[in-house]
């Protein structure tokens, strides 16, 4: 997802658990191996412990970075696994 900052588009990283509830989000200029390495490190310093699984888009930044970051991690990133993150955003129906 990408947003524009004074007319700059930026892009949205966002992290949700299990329960759909959102963990952590950053906004940066780019969406690189860098970038994600970056936005991996800022949410495991949140977290207590290591998590299991993660499940991303395709985007092959995320895979580098994990293969880096969190080699025991189990990764999946195949289609519609991540529709409950992508709508973690949306507000809830009453």
């Amino acid at each position: 997802m990408f947003i524009k900052i004074n007319c700059v588009l930026h892009y949205l990283w966002r992290a949700a658990d299990q329960d759909v509830d959102e963990i952590d989000n950053l906004v940066q200029k780019r969406k690189d191996k860098s970038a994600a390495m970056q936005f991996f490190r800022k949410l495991l310093k949140g977290q207590q412990v290591q998590p299991i699984k993660i499940v991303t888009d395709e985007l092959k930044s995320y895979s580098a970075a994990k293969r880096e970051l969190m080699p025991s991690v189990e990764h999946s990133n195949k289609q519609y696994e991540n529709n409950r993150c992508e709508l973690s955003h949306q507000p809830s129906a009453i």
